[in-house]
């Protein structure tokens, strides 16, 4: 294990151990040499632009993607010869609802029992029916449910079968924020049981949620750390501006040099630069009333868009 790992995982039971990764989808180097680590009973959260290669890792990581390259374990099993009992043991939340619409919620989980062969079938169901609040709804088709509540079908199907990695995709794209407040309150419950889990996403709230996150880009794994560790190894210094119409100064500033980015916060304006010098020489001429300034730590949004801007879209 290395030092760094060391630092983000606090421990030394790894779940993940993955060194070397690539894939090629034709001419398009989807994933590239991406190593990552992850200890048992943490979460980790997925970052990154659209078509950067999260789902396709986490696709290799449970065996159901073959990599062109890489070596390491999942679950202390080599990921790449010992596939198929490595699904046996995870549990995979993909982006789009893939249960059946024309079952009840009660029919798809003993389907899913039905299929890993599980024994205590309907004492099963019925645990998983109590701990998402699903009891109630059990003979409700799949097809009727709302966002949150398939959202929480498809989470207790995952955990039926008590995988010991659980790998969830976007999962909580178009739910409402109780839903998904309620969502990561049982993620985090599973994790205290030692489940661990990983998780793509685009919101910032959830991202920091997260024991710790891992930034990729277009196939490059950017950054890696708990949120702290992140937002210092960003180099970023960051002032905001309050004050009437400071969010417009956001283009003119943009193109300053020194300015790394300048981003609309409500009303108010964060402007970020790695060096100081430079962005308090950008910011100098609007130092003054009706605005009033001060450095603040950048936020993970900072540093997200920041390593957006630096990396290079594969796709192109």
């Amino acid at each position: 294990m290395s030092a760094a790992a060391a630092s983000i995982a606090g421990l030394d039971d790894l779940a993940v151990d993955v060194r070397g990764l690539d894939k090629w989808f034709g001419d398009k180097h989807v994933v590239q040499d991406l190593s990552i680590q992850v200890s048992t009973g943490r979460i980790t959260g997925f970052l990154g632009p659209n078509g950067s290669g999260k789902t396709t890792t986490l696709r290799m990581l449970c065996g159901l993607l073959t990599p062109d390259a890489g070596e390491g374990g999942v679950l202390g099993l080599d990921f790449r010869r010992h596939a198929d009992e490595i699904k046996r043991q995870t549990g995979y939340m993909t982006q789009k609802f893939s249960l059946y619409e024309d079952l009840s919620i009660r029919e798809n989980l003993d389907f899913t029992a039905r299929i890993y062969g599980l024994d205590r079938r309907r004492a099963r169901v019925d645990e998983a029916l109590e701990r998402l609040g699903l009891a109630n709804r059990q003979k409700q088709l799949a097809g009727s449910l709302s966002g949150g509540w398939k959202q929480r079908l498809a989470l207790a199907s995952c955990v039926l079968h008590d995988p010991r990695l659980l790998l969830l995709d976007e999962p909580t794209a178009g739910v409402d924020p109780q839903a998904r407040r309620e969502f990561w309150d049982e993620i985090h419950a599973l994790s205290a049981e030692g489940l661990t889990v990983m998780v793509s996403t685009h919101y910032m709230d959830e991202a920091e949620r997260c024991h710790d996150i891992a930034y990729i880009a277009y196939g490059k794994l950017m950054a890696r750390g708990t949120l702290d560790q992140v937002i210092a190894g960003s180099g970023l210094v960051t002032f905001r501006a309050e004050g009437p119409g400071a969010d417009r100064l956001a283009r003119e500033l943009a193109k300053a040099p020194g300015v790394a980015m300048a981003a609309p916060f409500g009303a108010a304006l964060h402007v970020s630069g790695e060096d100081r010098a430079a962005l308090e020489a950008a910011i100098a001429p609007w130092r003054r009333p009706p605005f009033t300034w001060s450095e603040v730590s950048p936020t993970l949004e900072d540093v997200f868009i920041r390593l957006m801007a630096t990396s290079q879209d594969n796709f192109q």
